[in-house]
């Protein structure tokens, strides 16, 4: 895939952001001061294991989730925290969950499905004109148009992904955010919704923020990549630098959980052992410091900082320059 060239202005931009939930037993803090940017026609993936924080991530930026604080800018404009103003700006940024059910209404055909947006956004717009709108959406994802007056129900789990899709671009967004999107259908069939994905940002130039655990799919359609960890973005690279050298040990151990067919390839990092730490008391240092291989006295105090380097952000004292490395050990 072509990357977006270098130094294009980002479409979306999030500073400093911080998501809380209180309960109970205390306050999770499911997101924990993440910054990103995203340049049109773009993919950044956002990755890590179930329960870091990467969905609430992606339905804080929809507004879905309102964050405690923090800055959210779509095409350089502050995005509210709620309102009209916010909802009007959310057409620009739809969300494809992984299970197309999820968002399709069983009791609509699909043709009304995809119109929904359309009625909802642009009500001047004539019955046939919408109809026709709908028709060539369908057709534009690869669906035989003679479907649209089928129900949900009648149609494949690829079928359905396909009109969640067709109705996210009913409103020509700029940004698709994607949660899983793929993860529920057969190899084969991802790999449809993956090459038609492909397609339409070259197309259509649109932006992919893709939340997802595999990381296959990752290597093949994101440029670049962000791994989460108990709410914090710990290590940022483009996609071949992060897969070909990983820096952070946990995305380390991410890899190294993924079968490796390359008898030539270099042997992985061992994968991850035991359970994050609750997010209710998260750890006063390095947040990944129980379980992390590569542990040095330092990591239990000071919670690292995310440096740059160069092209890279990590944040892990083995990997920053301001870091002596006086009692770092290899990993066993």
């Amino acid at each position: 895939m072509s990357a977006p060239a270098p130094g294009a202005p980002p479409i979306l931009e999030v500073e400093d952001l911080h998501v809380r939930f209180p309960t109970p037993g205390g306050v999770v803090r499911a997101v924990e001061g993440v910054s990103l940017r995203l340049a049109a026609g773009e993919t950044l993936a956002i990755v890590g294991e179930s329960g870091c924080g990467k969905s609430t991530l992606a339905r804080t930026i929809l507004g879905i989730e309102t964050r405690h604080t923090g800055q959210i800018r779509f095409d350089g404009r502050e995005l509210p925290v709620a309102g009209r103003a916010r909802r009007a700006l959310s057409r620009e940024r739809p969300l494809i969950f992984q299970d197309p059910d999820a968002s399709l209404n069983p009791r609509l055909t699909i043709g009304q499905a995809v119109a929904e947006p359309l009625i909802i956004h642009q009500p001047e717009l004539s019955r046939g004109a919408r109809r026709d709108a709908v028709l060539s959406l369908l057709g534009r994802v690869g669906l035989d148009p003679t479907l649209v007056d089928r129900y949900p129900h009648e149609l494949s789990g690829g079928q359905r992904q396909r009109v969640s899709i067709a109705r996210a671009l009913s409103l020509k967004p700029r940004v698709l955010i994607l949660d899983e999107a793929v993860s529920a259908l057969d190899v084969s069939i991802r790999a449809q919704i993956l090459n038609l994905l492909v397609a339409l940002q070259r197309d259509f130039g649109l932006a992919y923020l893709f939340i997802t655990h595999d990381l296959g799919v990752v290597r093949y359609l994101s440029h670049r990549v962000a791994v989460m960890y108990l709410g914090q973005i710990v290590e940022e690279a483009e996609t071949d630098a992060l897969f070909d050298d990983p820096r952070h040990p946990y995305t380390q151990a991410l890899l190294g959980a993924v079968l490796r067919v390359d008898a030539d390839a270099p042997r992985p990092s061992p994968g991850l052992s035991g359970d994050p730490p609750s997010p209710l008391h998260p750890p006063a240092g390095c947040r990944f410091f129980s379980r992390c291989r590569q542990a040095v006295p330092r990591c239990a105090e000071h919670p690292p900082a995310l440096v740059a380097l160069g092209a890279r952000r990590a944040r892990c004292v083995l990997v920053d320059p301001a870091f002596s490395g006086g009692d770092r050990r290899t990993p066993s």
